[in-house]
């Protein structure tokens, strides 16, 4: 047997003639070619030049800088970034100076006029006071010094900032915990960092100015405004600050949202507000990062540079512990005449939001596009030669309803779904010994969308599971998320959308959530306890949940205070020591007010269906990552609230939209678009999918060994099959609640695997698969067998000129089965067979 499959794959290799015809014949479409976008339109004339508010216009000392932020103004109505392009000029030049960037540095007290001018004669004024210039004002090491830090990436989890410092000095990350720094640069090692006689000669200074050698480079210059601030703070003889200074509460962008062009540019300011009401101006201490890199550049001072790929783009403005976003709307321009109809509350905000842009959608998908899309995004298959048959040849309008409908209703729906949740809930087995639990739980999953449990009840019931998995199947989710803090960053990440991890330790660097977030979100699950039932003796994985009669609270490491269950973002709660704190969580979770869970869902089923989440990625929901479509996913929300969480309508009403309809065909006007749905994205088949959906067009059965014969991938009950096929092409293991586990990149092994593997051969020449069959009907016109090969494999009929190649290299074949042998292959190897488009 094997010789003969040896024989056939060095056979089948030297007939690629057929593969690369049928590549170019089923897979390339015509090219597009873009045009210049016209973007925000014609300017206009410059009708007016502006200062936008940035904080106060009064400067304070000597440390204090402002950045300005020109706008221009033009007939247009558009509004323009001008900050580098104007001439600046000051009426009293003793009082301060402003740099060719907007950059405004007092020098003595009094007030001064700045006057900003273009060439064509517009311009601007602005008055500003400075006071207290010649006082040497006390440097506050919290507020000033450590950011200095941050910004120069001292403090950065590569360098001092990491668990053990660099080479004998450590920092805190980002500089979350000054108290800590404090102490490691005034008192640790004698405080020899630090020199108070000749502050230019501290070690602190020496070093990263590179005058004594220094792992990180040079990361200031002398003489440069970082290094004179830390300078007169060690001259000062390093003060920490005094307990009645103010605290930063929140820091802002100005502006916040701006319009621009492909390729424009925008200089931001950052303002920092303080507890007493004040406000200081840190856009030379803040640090920038923007959300989607290819959209836009941020440098160190602040300046945004666009690039051409249009949509919405958030840049990050990060100080001390306070996180803000400047969110960048870039519009293509072009006019968008028609849309496919509105025909629900989904269509109407994305093609709004393509207006808005200015990008026009492709056209709606054709049906036999269709009916293989929702297939395989609802029930995890290919549709049967019958079903295709059947929806290409029904007049009725309402056809495409009733698909998704009659989908959505299906045994592969839950099949589908259940492999989906699965996954995600880590129904991983170990041993042989887990079979009963694993089984057990994913037919519970099954069952629970088979009759469409209302999402709340359903997690509800795998997060306050108690006893054992015999009789409490969800139990099985505690067998593999054994401790609190596992139990809560999986729930965090899997039904809130929150990535909670890095605030174990320290302040999240991209988020609100402190250390405290993350132990009040822990206590939760302070009660829960594991213990082996009588159905398990092996002492290393204990499958019983049982609540220990304690009050729920944890204890934050760093303050070793307890801290009581408390919601992200909500109040401290007093929880009996009898009653289930999971309980209280869920409460909080289910809360129509809740702005996280109805919303995580919505965005990641969103993403199931269009391969992009609308925030992306769908479990990293932070504010620093907002919705590429807010009012979408506001409107998502309260949909799926106002239906009591109901997931089937859920995909009833995402697979009914037009917006999902869309065919994947770009247009010249829209092939630069990724987060806008103006064209279906075309993705790779999962590897479950991709697997039965060659056994479907092989028409091989598959066999898993001790499971049921036809059991299909997508409804294998957990990970413990050992097959090369979906390993190879990315079947996770059940390891994360991230399903970024799952692979969806192409690879060499995954080509050659379809290509010449003994298992895609075997299928192939199986004697009661597709093939053998064609060739056991020699009666039966070869067309109408391809035809039957083109509705099993891509859900349409073959173009002319496909049936015609087909059957003129079937005729040159004496042995016919090997001939449909080889055509199946090609057919596989082809991109539309492993997409779904």
């Amino acid at each position: 047997m094997m010789d003969q499959l040896r024989r056939s794959v060095v056979c089948r290799l030297t007939n690629v003639a057929i593969l690369f015809t049928l590549y170019f014949l089923v897979a390339l479409s015509p090219e597009t070619t873009a045009q210049q976008p016209p973007g925000l339109g014609p300017k206009g004339d410059l009708v007016g030049l502006e200062f936008e508010a940035a904080g106060s216009t009064t400067m304070i000392g000597q440390n204090a800088r402002k950045q300005l932020i020109v706008t221009g103004v033009y007939s247009s109505g558009q509004r323009h970034d001008l900050t580098h392009d104007v001439t600046y000029s000051v009426d009293v030049p003793a009082v301060l100076n402003v740099d060719a960037e907007g950059l405004v540095v007092p020098t003595a007290d009094g007030t001064a006029t700045i006057t900003a001018k273009v060439a064509s004669g517009q311009l601007a004024t602005l008055i500003v006071s400075t006071s207290r210039c010649a006082e040497e004002l006390p440097v506050n090491f919290e507020h000033e010094i450590v950011p200095i830090f941050t910004k120069k990436g001292c403090n950065a989890g590569g360098c001092h900032g990491k668990a053990d410092g660099q080479n004998g000095f450590k920092l805190s990350l980002l500089g979350f915990y000054p108290k800590e720094d404090y102490e490691y640069l005034v008192y640790e090692d004698r405080g020899r960092r630090v020199f108070p006689a000749d502050p230019d000669f501290s070690l602190l200074l020496q070093k990263p100015g590179n005058l004594l050698p220094h792992g990180g480079g040079q990361r200031m210059s002398p003489g440069s405004y970082e290094w004179e601030l830390i300078a007169r703070w060690i001259r000062q003889g390093m003060p920490y600050g005094s307990e009645t200074d103010p605290t930063l509460e929140r820091i802002a962008s100005v502006p916040p949202v701006r319009e621009m062009n492909f390729k424009a540019k925008q200089q931001l300011a950052v303002i920092a507000h303080y507890s007493d009401g004040s406000t200081r101006d840190v856009t030379r201490l803040a640090s920038y990062e923007a959300n989607h890199p290819e959209m836009a550049l941020a440098n160190a001072t602040g300046r945004l540079t666009i690039e051409d790929v249009p949509g919405e783009v958030a840049v990050m403005v990060r100080f001390q512990g306070s996180v803000g976003v400047f969110r960048a709307i870039i519009p293509q321009g072009t006019p968008v005449l028609a849309t496919p109809p509105e025909r629900t509350f989904i269509d109407n905000f994305v093609f709004a939001k393509q207006r808005q842009l200015g990008i026009p959608p492709s056209a709606l998908c054709d049906d036999a596009t269709l009916i293989r899309r929702a297939s395989i995004d609802i029930a995890g298959r290919l549709p049967t030669v019958a079903e295709v048959e059947q929806f290409l040849a029904d007049a009725d309008p309402a056809k495409r309803d009733r698909l998704v409908d009659r989908l959505v209703d299906s045994p592969g729906y839950a099949d589908y779904f259940a492999n989906k949740w699965a996954t995600v809930l880590r129904n991983k087995r170990r041993n042989g010994t887990d079979i009963p639990y694993t089984y057990k739980f994913h037919a519970w999953i099954r069952r629970a969308f088979r009759e469409n449990m209302p999402y709340d009840q359903f997690v509800r019931s795998v997060l306050t599971a108690t006893g054992d998995p015999e009789t409490h199947p969800p139990v099985a989710w505690y067998r593999e998320v054994k401790t609190s803090t596992t139990q809560m960053e999986d729930v965090a990440q899997l039904f809130l959308g929150m990535r909670m991890a890095c605030a174990k330790c320290h302040h999240h660097p991209f988020e609100r959530w402190s250390q405290q977030d993350y132990v009040g979100f822990e206590a939760f699950f302070s009660q829960v306890g594991l213990k082996n039932s009588k159905f398990n003796q092996n002492v290393n994985q204990p499958d019983m949940v049982y609540l220990k009669t304690s009050a729920p609270s944890a204890k934050n490491p760093r303050s070793q205070l307890d801290v009581k269950p408390t919601g992200l973002g909500g109040v401290p709660l007093d929880i009996s020591p009898y009653e289930d704190a999971r309980q209280y969580l869920v409460d909080w979770m289910a809360a129509p007010e809740n702005p996280f869970f109805a919303r995580a869902l919505v965005n990641r089923y969103w993403k199931h269906f269009f391969g992009r989440g609308i925030v992306d990625p769908e479990d990293d929901m932070r504010v620093t990552n907002p919705p590429s479509n807010p009012e979408l996913l506001d409107a998502l929300t309260k949909h799926f609230l106002d239906h009591r969480f109901d997931l089937k309508d859920l995909v009833r009403t995402i697979c009914k939209s037009n917006a999902y309809q869309l065919s994947s065909q770009p247009t010249e006007f829209n092939q630069t678009d990724q987060q806008n749905y103006s064209s279906f994205y075309p993705r790779r088949l999962s590897a479950e999918v991709l697997y039965d959906s060659v056994n479907a067009v092989a028409d091989t059965p598959s066999n898993f060994g001790t499971i049921p014969q036809g059991t299909t991938a997508v409804q294998l009950p957990d990970n413990g099959f050992n097959n090369y096929f979906l390993e190879v092409f990315g079947k996770p293991e059940a390891e994360s609640a991230c399903e970024c586990e799952r692979s969806a990149e192409a690879n060499l092994s995954q080509s050659l695997h379809l290509l010449n593997s003994g298992d895609v051969q075997g299928r192939l020449q199986n004697g009661q698969g597709r093939a053998a069959r064609f060739n056991r009907e020699p009666d039966r016109p070869d067309a109408d067998k391809i035809r039957e090969l083109y509705l099993a494999a891509f859900s349409r009929e073959p173009r002319p000129e496909e049936s015609t190649f087909v059957m003129s290299q079937i005729a040159g074949y004496p042995n016919k089965q090997q001939a449909w042998e080889d055509v199946i292959w090609a057919i596989l190897n082809t991109r539309e067979f492993q997409f779904v488009k």
